[in-house]
């Protein structure tokens, strides 16, 4: 690529400046041995790099110093969403990365341990993914439907376990009964001091679309205030089970 630059530069500088119009014609740069390069090829190669950084934004991650097996750690993350927030949970779990990530994986129990879903009903799953739709009991009677599709993706060397997922229409149901989105994933990793306990990590963002006067604790219920719920089921559940 440096070689294409000094190539264009010997001819007269024309990769100076790069037009973000195509040309009506290709132009073409002559190389010093007589060959020819097509500009737009270059500019389309040199672009890839930035445009691919740019579509897979990092992940936050918590330090695993700063957890543990008794306590929740939440903090807001910043972001770009005009509604809703986003949420990163983490603490340590006494059980390997394994019996973890099956815990969260079993759907058909989460009524049975995870805070205010009363009940799952599982349309379609594989090794890949599955479909699942989620009815949330809350306080005052109120119900919340919504359907997510979850896709996991697990190493042995070393073990890890990543549970993403998102939002995906559910037709029948009133935009009043479901929330508007919500995304995010589970990431297990083995503690590097303790391999048979495991750092777990939440991220989340919610919104739940419109809420009526005088239900705005419903934010909280949905997002920041029941993480610690979720986390503290999930260690639970690993504590029951042989």
């Amino acid at each position: 690529m440096r070689a294409l630059l000094q190539s264009a530069r010997a001819t007269g500088g024309a990769c100076a400046v790069v037009s973000r119009r195509a040309p009506a014609a290709p132009l073409w740069f002559r190389t010093p041995a007589g060959g020819r390069v097509l500009a737009t090829a270059f500019v389309l190669v040199a672009a890839l790099p930035a445009a691919t950084a740019a579509s897979a934004p990092a992940q936050p991650h918590l330090d695993p110093a700063r957890l543990s097996l008794d306590r929740v750690h939440v903090e807001e993350v910043p972001t770009q969403a005009a509604r809703g927030k986003t949420f990163l949970a983490g603490t340590l779990v006494a059980a390997p990365v394994a019996k973890v990530c099956a815990i969260i994986q079993d759907y058909a129990a989460y009524p049975s341990f995870m805070p205010s879903v009363g009940r799952t009903e599982i349309l379609r799953t594989t090794p890949d993914s599955a479909t699942v739709n989620m009815i949330l009991d809350l306080p005052l009677g109120q119900t919340k439907k919504y359907r997510l599709q979850l896709e996991p993706t697990i190493t042995t060397t070393p073990p890890t376990c990543h549970l993403a997922w998102k939002q995906v229409p559910w037709e029948g149901v009133a935009p009043g009964d479901s929330i508007a989105d919500t995304t995010g994933y589970w990431h297990l990793t083995p503690l590097p001091a303790d391999p048979q306990k495991t750092v777990v990590e939440y991220y989340v963002y919610a919104d739940p679309g419109h809420v009526p006067f005088g239900f705005g604790w419903i934010v909280d219920a949905m997002s920041k205030r029941s993480l610690p719920k979720t986390l503290e089921a999930v260690r639970a559940r690993a504590a029951q089970q042989p």
